[in-house]
């Protein structure tokens, strides 16, 4: 007999925790608005409810502790199973008059929907069902109560429970194992392709998913040549006195992981990696420490990331182009702060404040002409007291001397 699981036990601990951001950020009710979601999916649904609806739907949650569901009649008996919504409300023809009637008896002060300018993870309201819902309310007092919930959403997201963490490290130590079943197997000769392969081929295996696109899920940069970031494996050869860089995330229940790992190909005769390499490595270990010592409860997101960034910079080497962290949960960007510069492209994001129970995934690297890419990245959870790692960190170049 194997052991009776609830799937819902985690959406009804974030529903309970959405009531309490609800008060504390002083919004009187939240609807998720949507429909199809097959084809367009809020990424809040996955927060209160964890399935798909079709028609019209709204999910909405109030600061009374209310959480009323209006879907379709076809969907009414599953949101019902969930058993954390206190009225669920079937319709047939029409959204309008169930949502107008509930709105009118909550009747909040404010609105909170689902659109941020800066925040992916709270922009799931698409612009068609905001001009439906703007229809609905048109001609009330309450189309002028409309806000954007992008604050309740990142507080949501960000403050992982602790059954979110512990997926979170099972994810983490399931792309550690892969990763160090790749140490082994790797040597001279083989191709980018070839181990991106042979890591689709293992994570298959084991049930798991790769976390994000298959084709750079994982990323391998091997030797100086190739480009690093973002980018599908190629014909790049790994070869003796070079770099091998792999990024890789597994889902597993859920939720992600995101971690890096570089490798050094000694040369007949090499202990270990050049002196020019090593020293590459430590500074980018020093500049991820760095990084992580700034990410405390209370710190903005672009404060964590100038430590690390200053940290890398006074040793010599070039800024790196990115943000230092990201949330990880159930995406592999999984919106709320990031831990970025105050460049344009990251909006308000990095103005985010660090929250006990966020887990960032923080990285960075420094490029060595000759060699190739050095790659950090580890999974951390801040406490009160500071982040701690959830991975296993990398601390030495893993060195194959095949």
């Amino acid at each position: 007999m194997y052991p009776e699981i609830d799937p819902f036990a985690i959406v009804r601990e974030k529903l309970d925790q959405a009531v309490e951001v609800l008060r504390e950020k002083s919004l009187d009710l939240w609807i998720t608005f949507v429909r199809e979601t097959t084809q367009v999916k809020d990424p809040s649904l996955d927060l209160i409810l964890g399935f798909n609806l079709t028609w019209q739907s709204a999910l909405m949650i109030s600061r009374t502790g209310e959480r009323i569901a209006i879907v379709g009649r076809y969907d009414a008996d599953n949101v019902r199973m969930i058993g954390g919504y206190s009225m669920v409300i079937g319709y047939d023809q029409s959204i309008r008059e169930p949502l107008l009637e509930q709105i009118a008896r909550l009747n909040p002060r404010r609105i909170g929907l689902n659109f941020s300018e800066s925040d992916p993870a709270a922009d799931g309201l698409t612009h068609g069902m905001f001009r439906v819902i703007a229809s609905i309310l048109g001609g009330t007092e309450y189309s002028a109560r409309l806000v954007s919930a992008e604050e309740v959403i990142a507080a949501l997201r960000g403050r992982k429970t602790p059954a979110e963490v512990d997926r979170i490290r099972a994810a983490i130590g399931a792309a550690e194992g892969i990763l160090r079943e790749v140490e082994a197997l790797v040597q001279p000769g083989m191709t980018e392709r070839e181990i991106a392969h042979f890591i689709h081929k293992t994570v298959e295996e084991r049930g798991l998913e790769v976390a994000w696109e298959p084709d750079y899920c994982p990323v391998v940069c091997a030797g100086p040549e190739g480009s690093f970031g973002h980018r599908m494996p190629g014909d790049y050869r790994v070869e003796r006195g070079s770099l091998l860089q792999i990024d890789l995330g597994v889902r597993r229940e859920g939720f992600v992981s995101d971690l890096q790992r570089t490798l050094y190909f000694c040369r007949p005769g090499e202990e270990g990696p050049p002196e020019e390499v090593l020293r590459a490595w430590r500074a980018a270990r020093a500049a991820l420490e760095a990084g992580r010592a700034a990410l405390k409860p209370g710190a903005r997101g672009w404060e964590v990331d100038a430590a690390a960034r200053q940290t890398l910079v006074e040793a010599g080497y070039p800024e790196y182009m990115h943000a230092f962290g990201h949330h990880i949960g159930r995406s592999v960007h999984d919106g709320a702060t990031v831990l970025g510069p105050r460049w344009e492209r990251y909006g308000n994001t990095i103005e985010g404040v660090v929250e006990v129970g966020n887990v960032f995934a923080i990285e960075l690297g420094v490029y060595v002409p000759g060699y190739g890419y050095i790659g950090c990245e580890e999974d951390v959870l801040v406490t009160e007291h500071g982040a701690e790692y959830l991975s296993e960190p990398q601390e030495e170049i893993w060195c194959v001397r095949k």
